[in-house]
């Protein structure tokens, strides 16, 4: 009898330091995402990661995969959905599968400049954004800016006809396949991975990117001239698996909220820096000349795409449109 109650409390201390041990790992999330380290996405992943290190005393470990390491452009979200990776950030248009409403980030010259983006992400119809994909597996934690988007191309961009007939590469949108129609040109879908070399072999022959993206990947190596056109956004959104993140326990994802909006104060206080930084360096490269539009070159622009605003209207919402619009009013 002796034997049994000792085998057995043996066997149940064992079990128990076994549990114990198994409490004790931490949870790993997985961050994935397609751009370089010095990009302002780049560097919020890290910062991330240094926070959730000094922070959460190694309940929760941080495994950053940049520069499509983990999962390229076309697979990132497949793979947080299947539960591969635990966050992304994946640039608002890759979303309208998800919502059609996100598509509103992407309807060319809608924002003035990146505080009226700011201003409407703030805004209760900018963060009800975030949680309208929980019904398909997909929570928002919040906006990360990159930057206003810049037209470049082999040949000078100065009015809408200029572009008529040229190649640009586009992500997988349909608001951005009609903004390019919408100049007579041609929009060609293609991952953020191969633009470089698309520009290089002429598959394409420009593209839309923020100065930082632009300089990261060496497109002004590729690109004669950059129009600063500031036509469109593109900044992404941190989104985790819906599954995953119900599943924490309410302190680990309390805390992780904490940090997570600490770090997007500052991704987002950088991004603007970091573009007007990368934006010098393409200047002083000599490989690039940048345009300046003028207001009424500007808005000749913003009016040749204004029908893109029309046709999306029913799927975003024309109250939406408006709100976003209400944001380029500073308060």
């Amino acid at each position: 009898m002796f034997k049994f109650t000792a085998k057995a409390l043996a066997c149940a201390l064992s079990l128990s330091i076994a549990g114990m041990a198994q409490a004790a790992e931490p949870i790993t999330i997985k961050f994935a995402h397609v751009v370089a380290e010095h990009t302002p996405k780049g560097q919020g992943a890290l910062l991330f990661k240094k926070l959730v290190d000094e922070r959460m005393d190694g309940k929760v470990t941080v495994q950053v995969y940049p520069n499509s390491s983990l999962f390229g452009d076309g697979k990132e979200m497949e793979a947080l959905l299947l539960g591969d990776v635990q966050i992304i950030a994946p640039s608002l248009a890759k979303f309208e599968h998800y919502t059609k409403q996100i598509q509103i980030f992407d309807l060319p010259f809608l924002f003035d400049d990146i505080n009226a983006v700011d201003r409407f992400q703030q805004s209760p119809e900018g963060k009800a954004l975030l949680t309208s994909m929980e019904s398909k597996g997909i929570t928002g934690l919040g906006y990360w800016h990159n930057g206003m988007k810049q037209l470049s191309a082999n040949k000078k961009l100065v009015e809408p006809k200029d572009a008529r007939g040229l190649k640009f590469r586009v992500q997988a949108s349909a608001v951005l396949d009609e903004q390019f129609k919408a100049l007579r040109a041609a929009p060609r879908k293609m991952s953020f991975a191969e633009v470089y070399q698309g520009l290089q072999t002429g598959v394409v022959n420009g593209a839309e990117n923020p100065y930082s993206n632009i300089y990261s990947q060496k497109m002004h190596e590729v690109q004669k001239f950059i129009t600063e056109t500031d036509h469109g956004v593109l900044d992404y959104m941190v989104i985790t698996n819906t599954k995953f993140w119900e599943g924490l326990p309410e302190d680990i994802r309390s805390e992780l909220t904490a940090i997570l909006a600490e770090v997007t104060v500052e991704v987002n206080k950088q991004a603007e820096a970091l573009n007007q930084k990368d934006k010098q360096r393409i200047l002083d490269a000599g490989t690039t000349e940048i345009v300046t539009l003028t207001p009424e070159q500007r808005e000749e622009w913003r009016e040749a795409m204004r029908p893109v605003w029309k046709k999306f209207e029913g799927e975003i919402g024309a109250d939406l449109i408006k709100a976003a619009e209400a944001a380029n009013q500073a308060n």
